[in-house]
């Protein structure tokens, strides 16, 4: 039989001995999630990637009332606890307000769980958290109650609806360190709480589980702009969710409509009738919590809510933790400015009015189109060759005579290389075709294309001309050709000057 914490036992004492004792015997009880007690039914007990039924006689209303008479009192949110731990007993009720069904679902306080985003707790910033059901934020929130009120001696308040954070009881759990915690006699009432924390107890940071209505986002509002740290939860499992969300997307700055002048929407490339950001978001940083152990982190929420509503793509900070416990980030990369004005005009004067037509040939069409859509670049997806100002397609596939290089010598279209069919090379690309790219960038690109044109050029012995670069870059693609013992020489004016292959004599 396997050991058993002190906090589980607590729980199996109040289920029906008969489960009890069932499930004192699973080899697996220290992992099990919550117990499930339906009238008429089996009782369920729930892994994390396993059901496991009960034997035996099937749930009847004494093992039902047993269970009721044992645990606190249920509130309006049909929930109930175990005082001084972390259990969490939801009953189902039928119409007459009789208790016919329960979840008992298990508390634990992990500590730990916060070392992969401490840094972001500890910045002072106000933090919201998003994800799924069961995904662990509440554990998150209690953690960082613990970790602001234990080390850094802050002033901590709970705003404890359900006691889900702090427990069931007059005490709070230890888990949540030296923090305080109000208790909400009815959910309706939490946003009352709230005002009434800040006004009332002076904290430097309250914390605040499941925010689901206008007021409750209106009271986050009002205790962020009084300068206390506001650390809390929401329904939705990503930044999108909230801003969809009229009841919520005020944390985010809420969203309002607005009418263009016909100069700024041609100017912006936009409809005339566009969505905008109200005002600043309640929150600073968001964090969406994808996986237990991965996370994604808006360090700029107003920025980040910008691009969403100009349907580009956000790119927040990804941290994991891998086996062993290392942390890896991978930082957001830099946003991409929009092409200014002249970039644009230029992107006219080389491929003529209207957006650039691009046709992908073994590239995948989904990632360019996002790739576009992020960039803001003044291009579209071709349906066909017919509709095609040029033609990307993959190294794989530009062979000399392949089907692709043939179609586009019949329709006398450009063919742009990339080497493999993943949407960091068709971003590289677009930055390069459109000039939006760093000069690092444009040099390693500009280089790339040249070598693979001299291999071109020694297996077709035709003449190639690159994309127009500006004097430096041709100088570095002259020397390339040069080292590889081909010739070649600059042609056209500016800005459409570039560089020509000759094939070797």
């Amino acid at each position: 039989m396997a050991k058993v914490d002190e906090e589980l036992k607590k729980l199996l004492e109040v289920l029906p001995p008969r489960v009890k004792l069932d499930l004192l015997k699973h080899p697996k009880i220290n992992n099990i999630i919550e117990i499930v007690l339906d009238l008429g039914k089996v009782p369920e007990a729930r892994f994390q990637a396993e059901v496991y039924y009960i034997p035996g006689d099937q749930i009847s209303q004494e093992d039902i009332d047993y269970v009721v008479s044992k645990v606190g009192e249920f509130t309006g949110d049909n929930r109930a606890g175990i005082e001084r731990t972390l259990h969490r007993i939801s009953c189902i009720r039928n119409r007459t307000g009789k208790i016919i069904g329960l979840t008992c679902r298990v508390g634990r306080v992990i500590y730990g769980t916060n070392d992969i985003i401490q840094d972001v707790i500890e910045s002072g910033k106000n933090l919201l958290f998003m994800g799924p059901p069961g995904i662990g934020k509440t554990t998150k929130l209690r953690e960082a109650a613990r970790i602001l009120s234990d080390k850094f001696n802050k002033r901590v308040i709970i705003v404890d609806t359900s006691n889900e954070i702090a427990g069931d009881g007059d005490i709070p759990h230890p888990g949540i360190g030296k923090a305080r915690r109000m208790q909400v006699s009815a959910p309706e009432q939490q946003h009352k709480i709230m005002i009434e924390a800040v006004e009332n107890h002076m904290p430097e940071v309250v914390i605040v589980d499941e925010i689901g209505t206008e007021l409750e986002a209106t009271a986050c509002r009002t205790i962020a702009e009084r300068g206390v740290q506001l650390i809390g939860t929401a329904h939705g499992n990503a930044l999108e969710n909230i801003i969809s969300n009229p009841t919520l997307s005020d944390l985010v700055g809420g969203i309002q409509s607005v009418i263009l002048g016909d100069e700024e929407a041609k100017r912006r490339h936009t409809q005339k009738a566009i969505l905008e950001r109200k005002a600043p978001p309640t929150f600073d940083i968001a964090i969406e919590i994808r996986e237990r152990d991965k996370f994604a982190i808006y360090h700029d929420v107003a920025r980040a809510v910008d691009a969403i509503l100009r349907d580009k793509v956000p790119q927040p900070e990804i941290r994991v933790r891998k086996e062993g416990g290392k942390i890896e980030i991978q930082h957001a990369p830099e946003i991409i400015p929009e092409p200014s004005q002249e970039e644009l005009a230029r992107v006219e004067l080389e491929k003529g009015k209207g957006p650039v037509r691009i046709y992908p040939f073994g590239v995948n069409r989904g990632h360019l189109e996002r790739g576009l859509r992020a960039m803001q670049l003044p291009a579209v997806v071709a349906p066909g060759l017919d509709e095609a100002d040029l033609i990307l397609t993959v190294k794989s596939k530009s062979r000399p005579g392949s089907k692709i290089m043939k179609m586009a010598d019949e329709h006398h279209l450009p063919v742009h290389v990339i080497r493999k069919n993943v949407s960091s090379q068709i971003m590289k690309f677009l930055k390069y075709y459109f000039g939006v790219g760093s000069k690092e960038e444009m040099e390693d690109i500009s280089l790339r294309e040249v070598a693979e044109a001299i291999e071109q050029v020694r297996h077709t012995r035709k003449s190639i001309d690159l994309n127009p670069q500006n004097a430096y870059i041709r100088r570095l693609q002259h020397q390339k050709v040069e080292e590889a013992g081909l010739n070649s020489e600059s042609v056209g004016e500016e800005p459409k000057r570039r560089l020509r292959i000759y094939p070797p004599l």
